[in-house]
C-alpha cells in the first residue's frame, strides 16, 4: 500500500522533493538498481489532461527517487487541488505505487 504525502507547491516556482524507498521491512533501503519510476499529476482522478512529474532515481542502492517540477511547468499549472502519484517499475517488471496524495497549487503574484 502506497504512502500518503500531500504538498503544497508555488506556482512558478522550481519543485524537487527526495523519497527513500523502503523494502518491505519498513526499515532497509530498497536497491532500485534496474527500476525506473514515474509520476504523473491530474486535476482529479479521471482527468485525460496531466502533468508529468520528472522522477529519477538519484543513486540506486541509497533507494532515493527525485521528483521534480520546472518553475515553467508549476507556472503553466492553475491554481488548484490536483492528485498525483509515484510508480516504481522494477527489472522484473512489477509496478508498485510508492507515494499517493493531494498537490495544491498556490497562485503566484509575482508574473
Amino acid at each position: 500500500m502506497a504512502s500518503i504525502l500531500n504538498l503544497q507547491l508555488d506556482q512558478g516556482t522550481t519543485f524537487s522533493k527526495q523519497i527513500t524507498v523502503y523494502g518491505t521491512d519498513g526499515t532497509t533501503v530498497e536497491n532500485l538498481t534496474g527500476a525506473s519510476a514515474s509520476s504523473q499529476l491530474r486535476k482529479n482522478y479521471t482527468s485525460t489532461a496531466y502533468e508529468t512529474i520528472n522522477a529519477t532515481i538519484n543513486t540506486p542502492t541509497s533507494g532515493i527517487i527525485i521528483m521534480s517540477l520546472t518553475a515553467a511547468q508549476t507556472a503553466a499549472l492553475k491554481p488548484g487541488r490536483y492528485v498525483y502519484d509515484l510508480e516504481l517499475t522494477k527489472a522484473d517488471t512489477t509496478i508498485s505505487r510508492i507515494i499517493e496524495g493531494i498537490i495544491t497549487i498556490r497562485p503566484e503574484v509575482t508574473k
